[in-house]
């Protein structure tokens, strides 16, 4: 529903384009006329609620200083141009009479679909540069990593194609600024094809976690450094000798809370955790595994999400001896992998159910390795007691007695209780039992060539 907070996001959104408009037409005024560029027109009054007012005061921060430049302000607003002012930019498409093209400086593209005029970065260098190579210079230092745009994943400018000038590739704002722009609201992406990575989350808490308290303790360091890190790097001064982030292995049997753990870990850090679908990332065409994995870290470093990958030894798997181009591009994959996880500042997390899987190159590389061994019989006789409250067993059940006799997982604990309950529940039935739960032993135990 419409509120007074959309109203003051669109009303900023509108003076900064207002402002934008006004001073691409004074800047064709001065091209024509051949006079020098002059930035003359002072950037408005945003509304303080409005999310604009916040990212230019977010990005401001970051770089130490009290406001924006107009250049950085102007940069924004040309991104933004095209998704939420279609024909702000069409005074761009007039042509040179002497050439009968467009003009060169304008820079921009034509689209497939868009009508409009697409901005480059050589769109930007026209209204901020004109032909002054020391503004054209510093206009550069705009698209750098390090600049608030893109350690905050607003705007980028694309690699051009081989060969063609910097500055011709398309100046793009993300998705995700537009979600927030016009809403306040870090949009969240979702799970496809460009984007192989999900969300996870879990109704679980902490309590309803079993761990072994050595398993437990190595957790709660990684939670740790999640919470003092900064300071450790910054205030200890450990930056100095330390890399960014904390890279640890979760391995062990399926089904003994490495995904549950890595879950809890975001949610009482209050960070989204995104895990990696590895079977989305990986690609036959030469250079696309590379982009796949780009796209998510890229996010997740401006975003500051914890990476989950799951069944990790499926890319991170050992290397081979070069035989063919495929065992060339497959240790290519590896090695990019290997040097994105080195160098990203949050958490990433890998499970893999065999340690010896991994490339011994990326192990030497975890700042903790957290084998998640099998309960023992207290451990799982409290996940079973945590899956089936007692007025749901029959007088008969001995839940101590099946605990201490089979060993099994987290994972096929709650397979068997829920092949137990639904049989209960189609016998109209509010009480497990004791035939049902052998029922749903047997089962789980026949995936490990095991017999009751």
């Amino acid at each position: 529903m419409w509120n007074g907070a959309d109203t003051a996001h669109a009303q900023a959104l509108e003076l900064e384009l207002d402002w934008l408009a006004e001073l691409l037409n004074a800047r064709l005024e001065q091209h024509f006329q051949q006079t020098p560029l002059a930035l003359t027109l002072p950037p408005p009054a945003l509304p303080a609620g409005s999310e604009l007012a916040r990212v230019h005061a977010e990005l401001a921060e970051l770089q130490g200083l009290p406001s924006l430049s107009v250049e950085e302000r102007l940069l924004l607003a040309l991104a933004l141009a095209p998704h939420l002012r279609p024909a702000a930019l069409d005074l761009l498409f007039m042509r040179n009479q002497n050439l009968e093209r467009g003009f060169t400086e304008f820079g921009g593209i034509k689209s497939q679909t868009h009508g409009g005029f697409i901005p480059t970065g050589e769109t930007a260098a026209f209204l901020i540069a004109g032909e002054s190579l020391a503004r054209r210079f510093a206009l550069l230092a705009l698209f750098d990593p390090g600049h608030g745009f893109a350690r905050r994943g607003l705007l980028r400018l694309e690699a051009p194609a081989n060969g063609e000038p910097q500055l011709s590739g398309l100046l793009a704002a993300s998705p995700e600024a537009l979600q927030r722009l016009s809403t306040g609201v870090w949009h969240k992406p979702d799970y496809n094809a460009q984007f192989p990575a999900k969300l996870i989350n879990s109704p679980l808490s902490w309590d309803d976690l079993v761990l072994a308290p050595e398993v437990l303790d190595e957790v709660r360091q990684l939670c740790a450094w999640l919470q003092h890190g900064p300071t450790l790097m910054q205030g200890w001064g450990l930056a100095r000798s330390l890399k960014p982030g904390y890279r640890t292995l979760f391995y062990g049997p399926p089904g003994t809370g490495k995904t549950l753990t890595a879950t809890l870990i975001g949610q009482q850090a209050k960070l989204d955790v995104y895990r990696i679908d590895l079977s989305m990332v990986v690609s036959k065409y030469i250079g696309e595994t590379e982009k796949n994995l780009a796209r998510v870290f890229d996010q997740a470093e401006t975003r500051n999400w914890v990476l989950f990958f799951d069944e990790a030894d499926a890319l991170f798997g050992k290397r081979s001896a070069a035989s063919n181009a495929n065992d060339h591009h497959a240790n290519q994959e590896i090695a990019y992998l290997l040097q994105r996880v080195e160098d990203f500042p949050g958490v990433v997390i890998l499970a893999s159910n065999l340690r010896g899987n991994l490339d011994e190159a990326f192990s030497r590389r975890f700042q903790s390795m957290v084998y998640f061994p099998m309960p023992d019989p207290e451990q799982r006789l409290r996940l079973w007691r945590g899956m089936l409250a007692g007025q749901h067993l029959a007088p008969d059940v001995r839940l101590d007695e099946i605990a201490e006799r089979y060993e099994l997982s987290g994972g096929a604990i709650a397979n068997v209780v829920r092949h137990a309950a639904l049989s209960a529940v189609r016998h109209g039935r509010e009480q497990v039992r004791i035939g049902e739960l052998r029922s749903g032993l047997a089962k789980e135990l026949r995936k490990e060539g095991r017999t009751l």
